[in-house]
């Protein structure tokens, strides 16, 4: 039996939610602000500490169905045809994750109008997705150029003017109670709003286990592959072959679930990367490039962040180092870089070698096995995993297959909801 890893759920969701609005100054730390506007709003209505945790995690998750940076821009400035589209997928994705099940109801009627209601305001559903509207029409209101006590009054009146039409009457003077010390405004715009939730709000004292945060991580590589139908398989494919590879390997149970969380969150860091850049179907010019290289570098961090993680961040933030030294971001080398770390690299490179691309089909065994072997001679890669994968070349191919099969049907399923 091995030793369980557990985290804190507070210090999982805030980093997952600061992950999403990594990506322009005109939406970061979105999703952790409206969390903290529902959090207060919810405490002060004194619900019970069940349904004020449901709507913080409702809050810190609500935009995840905007699955591209533009996409997400356009949201958050109501540019967009169709507004539900995203709270469609969105609750689609978290009902998927059954440790933020509970919350699906509230994202996918986050954006619902008091006016759109038949069930009375004292209804669970109803006043939390109120609140959540609220929240997230607040956080859009604040002008970030502009000092925050020079705007609070005027946000406050307009959140009076939408009382009774886009939100209840009960949730616009919870909202006026909880703003009218200044306090909650500095709170709000505070740089250090990540630290304050995580000591102070829901969550600080709850815990998750491995099985929890699997399920947690596989919704991550959902969030980064469905943005594209060319990616939408790939953190599956990389998780699987790792896990197929470091079983054969001889790795611990413990080290191989591990390697699969690596795997899926590996380009975590890709949430910063605009997809203009993403689905570019030639070679990208040196800037974009450059932008493109960050992504690991942010994987790392955002892992980092999350106490317990510190194996699954340096696996999944080190994919692109290579063992001479001349990968990114942190140009290690040789013994500086550990199997796990190892082992994913080369399940990331023979994963986008046998995926279909836009400008190609996926290559051949032929092919991989030359591209493979040229990086081992050049020390890039280690020869002793790239034998492993080629000494079990048929299994572990056709069981990432079928891990990326798993996931082009979730992906459909998603799309149309």
């Amino acid at each position: 039996m091995y030793q369980e890893l557990t985290v804190n759920l507070g210090n999982l969701l805030l980093s997952i939610s600061d992950a999403m609005d990594l990506a322009a100054p005109d939406i970061s730390s979105h999703q952790l602000r409206t969390g903290y506007v529902a959090w207060r709003m919810a405490r002060a209505g004194k619900l019970d500490d069940r349904e004020v945790e449901r709507i913080f995690v409702a809050a810190l998750v609500h935009d995840v169905g905007a699955l591209s940076l533009e996409e997400k821009q356009r949201v958050h400035r109501f540019e967009i045809d169709d507004l539900d589209l995203h709270c469609r997928i969105g609750a689609e994705l978290v009902a998927g994750t059954p440790v933020l099940a509970h919350a699906a109801g509230l994202v996918r009627h986050h954006h619902r109008q008091w006016t759109d209601w038949d069930q009375p305001i004292t209804d669970t559903d109803v006043l939390g997705s109120q609140i959540l509207l609220l929240a997230d029409f607040v956080e859009r209101q604040i002008d970030r150029s502009c000092f925050i006590l020079h705007q609070h009054e005027a946000i406050v009146d307009r959140v009076r003017s939408i009382s009774d039409q886009l939100v209840h009457h009960d949730v616009v003077d919870l909202f006026v109670e909880v703003a009218r010390p200044e306090e909650f405004w500095f709170d709000l715009v505070s740089p250090r709003i990540y630290s304050t939730l995580l000591h102070s709000g829901p969550h600080r004292r709850v815990s998750v286990d491995l099985e929890q945060i699997e399920s947690v991580a596989t919704l991550l590589s959902h969030i980064v592959d469905y943005r594209s139908r060319f990616t939408s398989t790939h953190s599956a494919g990389v998780a699987e072959s790792a896990v197929q590879i470091a079983q054969r390997f001889g790795l611990g149970e413990l080290d191989v679930r591990l390697l699969g969380i690596a795997g899926v969150t590996h380009d975590l860091g890709k949430l910063a990367v605009p997809n203009a850049i993403l689905d570019k179907p030639e070679r990208l010019s040196a800037a974009e490039t450059a932008v493109m290289r960050q992504h690991s570098y942010f994987t790392y961090t955002i892992l980092k962040s999350i106490e317990g993680f510190g194996q699954i961040a340096d696996w999944a933030g080190l994919h692109h180092e290579k063992l001479d030294g001349e990968g990114y971001p942190f140009h290690l080398a040789g013994d500086r870089l550990s199997t796990g770390a190892r082992i994913l690299a080369v399940a990331d490179v023979f994963t986008a070698l046998v995926e279909d691309r836009p400008y190609r089909q996926g290559f051949d065994r032929v092919r991989v096995q030359s591209i493979l072997q040229e990086e081992v001679h050049l020390h890039r890669l280690d020869r002793r995993i790239v034998e492993v994968l080629f000494d079990n070349y048929s299994e572990i191919r056709q069981s990432a297959r079928d891990r990326a099969t798993e996931a082009l049907a979730y992906y459909q399923k998603i799309l149309t909801a």
